[in-house]
């Protein structure tokens, strides 16, 4: 049962708390951002007895990812096996008291310094007028920064004219007896915490799992920070092509090694020790991942990948094997796995719990044993043309894209490979898609955009072959065009997986022949990577798993 109690602390005992560590400020909360003035606003409060708000602190033993200095001023750190202390809430109000009191110098994001010894107390205003100010250019000989105001009482009275002796008096009294309440928060787990936390920020987005266990697994002796490792594995993707891994990924997989599970509660309960252990050979196994998506199923860049979560079986996998590649058996079954979950809409909902049965899938052909489905995946034609409406962020869609990208599409004009990006590839209109009978040109021949705007009448072009050459031409008069420059153009049509003898259709204008014997031609490629099952006969609806939040209208195509 969590416990609140209420208590009070006076500045002092705040600030030698902070110093000595046993107060101290997590790293999901935001930076430090009030201004000198507003700084200067909260002393003029104190100053005067008004209330200032309640500070929640959360006790605990838990050690936490956390805020190490301020303006410069580095806190000590306490081992672990101590009780801490974190800042829920008064963060702002109680770092714009430490960084004024100690006159921190604080770097803003843009390399602005702010200097909070600058905050002034006017020894000559009133109660109605602001007696702590950032502003002492007028009258300098009757303010006292507030630094000096908490130092040595003996220099300011040498300092000062003894007609303001009283005044410093009753300010460096003021400040030093006020009594700041303080709420403190025990017997709470970390999920806990941060729900507070993010109940008191009302209008701040809520912690997600990955900030609270960063926060959680930071230990400075082993070197080990969540953030930068994450960053840093990030940064080692992006040059193959896999940029913006999910954040999630590592931590779903360690979950699921350890505790069979990767839903929130899950992740919330991983111990540091676990985290850093596994963190290497985790991010090893998602590699390796990568390596066999880019190599074995034409997943070249990350955008192509129908889903994110399919890293988490796979590298299980490879975690399983010590990195060892699959035997031929394993491959066979590891192909129809990866089919299955990307056309059959396996992670579309419900991942945690979808991916936490498909272990067992994964246990099996670790064994070299087929698992059982039990989903359908139909590959015929009627049913792939059906389920066929082209958006880039459809699983579907992605798959299929996947199959054209692993026979390395050749360009139509000169049959040289077709270089596939990321950021060609996240809308429909991006350069690297072309509708092999433009939009536009079905359009003059009353076919339905909806017809027209199918996954089998794409191929993956170049955008200045694309805007320049084809635009919305009919694909007779770019093809005849282009097979005078391109010698190798069989070649070309086999690279972009057309179906055999394609011209009849590009003569007649046969767009409907077209799209069913490219699905055919599909659906003949996908027979060789999925074995048939009895669950293939049942019912499958087609999957709509995809918001489309893109721009649909191609200029010319």
């Amino acid at each position: 049962m969590v416990t609140a109690k209420p208590s009070h602390s006076n500045y002092s005992d705040l600030l030698s708390q902070i110093e000595n560590g046993t107060i101290k400020i997590p790293q999901f909360q935001r930076d430090f951002v009030w201004s000198r003035a507003k700084s200067a606003a909260l002393l003029d409060s104190i100053v005067k007895g008004y209330p200032v708000g309640t500070f929640i602190f959360w006790h605990t033993d838990e050690v936490l990812r956390t805020v190490r200095s301020i303006g410069g001023i580095k806190f000590k750190d306490k081992p672990g096996g101590n009780y801490f202390d974190y800042v829920l809430d008064g963060q702002q109000r109680l770092t714009s008291l430490y960084a004024a009191v100690k006159g921190a110098k604080v770097q803003r994001p843009k390399g602005k310094i702010d200097d909070f010894s600058q905050i002034f107390v006017n020894l000559e205003a009133n109660e109605h007028e602001d007696i702590v100010t950032a502003d002492a250019s007028d009258q300098a000989a009757t303010y006292v920064s507030l630094t000096d105001l908490l130092g040595s009482a003996f220099k300011l009275t040498q300092q000062f004219d003894s007609k303001f002796h009283s005044s410093l008096e009753r300010y460096r009294d003021a400040f030093t007896t006020y009594s700041f309440p303080v709420v403190s928060v025990s017997d709470a787990e970390i999920d806990i915490a941060t729900d507070i936390f993010t109940r008191i920020n009302v209008g701040g987005k809520p912690l997600t799992p990955f900030e609270i266990i960063i926060a959680k697994t930071y230990d400075d002796r082993r070197k080990f920070d969540l953030a930068e490792k994450y960053a840093q594995l990030n940064s080692k993707f992006a040059k193959v092509g896999y940029d913006n891994l999910n954040e999630m990924t590592p931590l779903q997989l360690i979950s699921l090694l350890t505790k069979g599970d990767c839903r929130r509660q899950a992740i919330l309960k991983l111990d540091k020790a676990s985290v850093i252990r596994l963190w290497e050979p985790v991010t090893s196994a998602i590699e390796q991942s990568v390596d066999y998506f880019r190599g074995t199923h034409g997943v070249v860049v990350s955008q192509l990948l129908p889903y994110g979560g399919l890293i988490v079986p796979f590298a299980y996998f490879f975690y399983k094997t010590a990195g060892k590649k699959p035997t031929a058996d394993q491959a066979k079954l590891l192909t129809d796995f990866f089919w299955r979950c990307s056309l059959g809409g396996r992670y579309s909902a419900s991942f945690e719990s979808r991916v936490t049965a498909d272990l067992t899938k994964i246990n099996q052909i670790l064994k070299g044993r087929s698992p059982d489905y039990d989903w359908p995946t139909r590959i015929d034609s009627e049913f792939l043309i059906a389920s066929g409406r082209f958006s880039p962020s459809r699983a579907f869609v992605k798959a299929v894209l996947c199959l054209y990208a692993s026979f390395q599409p050749r360009s139509f004009d000169n049959n040289a490979v077709v270089a596939i990006a990321n950021d060609a590839l996240k809308r429909a209109n991006s350069r690297n898609y072309h509708h092999f009978f433009p939009r536009a040109h079905l359009k003059k021949l009353d076919v339905p955009d909806v017809d027209a705007n199918n996954v089998f009448n794409i191929t993956m072009i170049d955008d200045h072959l694309n805007k320049n050459q084809i635009r919305a031409r009919s694909p007779l008069r770019y093809m005849q065009e282009f097979e005078k420059s391109n010698p190798d153009m069989n070649q070309t049509l086999k690279s972009q997986l057309m179906p055999d003898s394609v011209w009849p259709d590009i003569q007649n204008d046969d767009y409907p022949h077209f799209l069913e014997r490219r699905a055919d031609r599909v659906s003949k490629e996908l027979r060789k990577r999925i074995i048939p099952r009895d669950v293939d006969s049942e019912t499958q609806t087609v999957d709509d798993d995809a918001d489309i939040d893109e721009d649909l209208s191609v200029e010319y195509d």
